[in-house]
């Protein structure tokens, strides 16, 4: 049995790594900030642990205070998941995804509580619209256009939440000094997950909005194989400060992920509308600057008119298999009936 901490343990994907580690029989701290949500986090056994990532000296209080809790030992590994992948201003990225990243980092040296390993959930997000150049033509054996993204290219972010992600790392590289693994997941949709479901609530209400013309060649990957990683990593040999690409190891055309909710959906009708990269871009523009002003969030903002305009997706995960002996479950078939017929069974849709 281990004793792991989970940052951002009341969202998404930390929810299902804390349940995953308890089931594994580890000792299980949730990390997160008092005012969270525990809505996912009701099982029997979960310690929590809440943390003030946006002061070091607070920070450090409170750890010291659970490693007094822990007899005066530390977590056997660190699992930061905490993250914003929205924010009002910009600044607020880099306050919580690298500062954030920073101070924790700081206090667990500063109190003797450095962990044997160090797990910093980021995203492929960082290399924004790269190799989006065809370099080949489809072939039955091969219908896709682009290369893959991968390890040894250079990271070109086009979003804050990218940026943000990117000086994370650099730092965890260049300064930290503790033993870490940084997970790349590509999109990660499953139970729980929002932004992908606005999507199934879309086609239920039959629209099914797409944009750009050029082929857009996508991956994924369910939240359960991304908390698979993470427990791999862990414990991998010859892995420290390496950095892993996490997606289902298959890619996808743009309708794909449509169809098949639509599929899970009972196939009700569709009108499905293709618009012009400029009109989105118009749309996310105006969206973005009249929320700003009314200090909402939006989901649609000239970041997210980055995301959905990339159009290359694809990422090594050879690495990850190798490496890690990470072995993704969840082909995209499998994983949207399960994310759907939980969205059913919760009321969602």
């Amino acid at each position: 049995m281990k004793r792991i901490l989970v940052t951002g343990a009341s969202g998404f994907i930390g929810s299902y790594i804390v349940s995953e580690g308890l089931k594994m029989g580890h000792e299980m701290w949730a990390g997160m900030r008092k005012s969270s949500s525990k809505r996912y986090l009701q099982e029997e056994g979960t310690h929590f642990a809440y943390l003030d990532m946006g002061h070091v000296e607070t920070l450090r209080e409170q750890l010291r205070a659970y490693k007094a809790e822990m007899g005066g030992h530390g977590w056997d590994y660190v699992v930061h998941a905490a993250g914003a992948t929205k924010s009002l201003k910009r600044e607020g990225f880099f306050r919580t995804n690298t500062e954030g990243t920073r101070h924790l980092v700081e206090a667990l040296k500063a109190e003797d509580m450095v962990p044997e390993r160090f797990i910093f959930v980021s995203s492929l997000s960082i290399f924004g619209a790269i190799r989006e150049e065809p370099v080949r033509k489809p072939s039955p054996d091969n219908p896709w256009i682009y290369a893959p993204i991968r390890l040894t290219d250079t990271p070109q972010p086009n979003t804050a939440y990218g940026e943000s992600k990117i000086e994370a790392e650099r730092y965890m590289r260049e300064e930290a000094g503790i033993p870490y693994v940084i997970l790349r997941p590509t999109g990660v949709y499953g139970p729980r997950e929002t932004d992908y479901f606005l999507m199934a609530d879309s086609i239920k209400k039959h629209v099914d909005f797409a944009v750009g013309y050029k082929p857009q060649e996508i991956t994924f990957v369910y939240v359960m194989d991304v908390v698979q990683a993470v427990f791999k990593a862990m414990t991998a040999q010859g892995v420290e400060g390496k950095a892993y690409f996490l997606s289902d190891g298959e890619v996808y055309d743009s309708r794909r992920f449509s169809d098949l909710l639509q599929q899970e959906l009972g196939n009700p009708w569709v009108l499905h509308i293709k618009a012009p990269l400029w009109f989105l871009k118009a749309v996310c523009a105006i969206s973005g600057t009249v929320n700003g002003w009314m200090g909402k969030l939006t989901t649609l903002n000239l970041d997210k008119y980055h995301i959905l305009s990339q159009r290359n997706w694809q990422c090594d995960i050879e690495p990850s298999r190798r490496e890690l002996g990470y072995d993704p479950q969840y082909p995209l078939e499998r994983g949207v009936k399960e994310a759907v017929a939980w969205y059913k069974q919760e009321g969602w849709l």
